[in-house]
């Protein structure tokens, strides 16, 4: 199997809320969609929302569950300044500041956001990982 990840799919309470938290981000929806769910272009990456209930029917698993999901998503940044810039416009658009970021014991600077529906999203920068102009970052050899 490829090294590769393609598609990033969150299971959301409300559709539109979420579609309109992401938009407010300043990413565009996709207008390739079907009924009940949006896409959003990211890169060479697509985050996918859909109803929370349908994406546990479809993965057969128990809709039940809460608190900390054991995974976050991550947007790095070429700068401190911009990751605090990053942080202050989600809270904008919506979310709630978890942890404000500060100097992280691996070097660099980093905090948390959740976005409506209590996904984490870590806004960190890394003097190791610092995004290209396409926004791809690569690990250091």
């Amino acid at each position: 199997m490829d090294p590769r990840l393609t598609l990033v799919t969150l299971g959301v309470a409300d559709l539109a809320r979420a579609s309109r938290f992401y938009e407010a981000l300043g990413w565009t929806r996709s207008a390739y969609a079907s009924e009940g769910v949006a896409f959003f272009q990211l890169g060479g990456l697509v985050l996918s929302l859909y109803p929370h209930t349908a994406l546990a029917e479809d993965a057969g698993v128990a809709v039940e569950g809460s608190g900390f999901r054991g995974f976050a998503l991550a947007h790095n940044t070429a700068s401190r300044a911009e990751t605090d810039a990053v942080l202050a416009e989600a809270v904008r658009a919506g979310a709630t500041l978890v942890k404000p970021a500060r100097d992280a014991f691996w070097g660099g600077y980093s905090g948390y956001f959740a976005d409506p529906d209590g996904t984490l999203w870590e806004v960190a920068w890394n003097p190791d990982l610092i995004p290209r102009a396409d926004g791809t970052v690569r690990l250091p050899a």
